[in-house]
């Protein structure tokens, strides 16, 4: 299987598993136009899609889709129904598509009803997981965001991390910010930036890596509990990230 990523609009990546057949399943199409010229140009024969939440920037695309390919099974959960969703699935589910399954979990804190799709090494984790940081709380609680952080965080080793923006960069900024002095920080922030100078993907990335260099994986952490105590003492992990989510909201 081969794991393609297309650009959308500024910084959105669309995921595309493609088989040895050319048969693929596509993540979170938030527009038409790029996902069709793909599959000209490389002759894919869509099987399905995949909707991890209901925001346009992850499914403006799925209806013209459809439209060009009838038979496609469009999976999310219940809050993408009125995006074009045929089949509502939750967490605990498995979907079989082909040769394909996928796992499917409840992830909310970016939104309610947010769901991650795993496929052996893949995950595609819409916006609760980025490289670097977490997706913002524009409807969970910080305390569901932090619970799904970890749910993520029990995937193997070598689970690879298919986020659905290049917010990479930003992240690190935040991350040397806190903890300029933390050697993996520090050399993964200058490998992204020479990454973005040449316009490179900085995704998808490695598990066991992200919990190295990601504050919102390392809440227990003794340095950043220790930085994190220079302004306040929170004794609870969901309490630190909280505070760490607050801080990368307003950081600039």
């Amino acid at each position: 299987m081969n794991l393609i990523s297309i650009p959308a609009f500024e910084d959105n990546y669309i995921w595309v598993l493609v088989d040895d057949a050319r048969r693929c399943v596509i993540v979170d199409p938030g527009e038409s136009a790029p996902v069709l010229r793909a599959i000209n140009e490389n002759d894919w024969l869509p099987e399905a899609i995949l909707l991890t939440h209901h925001h346009n920037d992850h499914t403006g695309g799925v209806q013209e889709l459809c439209a060009h390919f009838p038979h496609l099974v469009v999976y999310g959960p219940a809050e993408t129904q009125n995006k074009g969703t045929t089949q509502v699935v939750e967490e605990g589910e498995n979907i079989l598509i082909r040769e394909w399954e996928f796992s499917v979990f409840a992830t909310p804190g970016h939104t309610l009803g947010h769901l991650c799709f795993y496929s052996k090494p893949y995950l595609f984790c819409g916006d609760t997981l980025f490289s670097g940081g977490c997706g913002r709380l524009f409807e969970g609680t910080p305390e569901q965001m932090y619970q799904s952080l970890q749910k993520i965080s029990t995937l193997p080793d070598d689970t690879l991390i298919c986020c659905a923006h290049e917010y990479t960069l930003g992240n690190m900024k935040f991350a040397v910010s806190l903890l300029p002095e933390d050697r993996a920080i520090q050399d993964y922030y200058h490998k992204v930036k020479e990454l973005r100078a040449k316009n490179q993907n900085t995704l998808p990335v490695i598990l066991k890596n992200e919990r190295q260099i990601n504050l919102f994986l390392r809440t227990d952490d003794i340095d950043l509990i220790n930085k994190i105590n220079q302004e306040t003492n929170l004794q609870q992990p969901e309490q630190r990230f909280a505070w760490l989510r607050s801080k990368k909201d307003n950081f600039r």
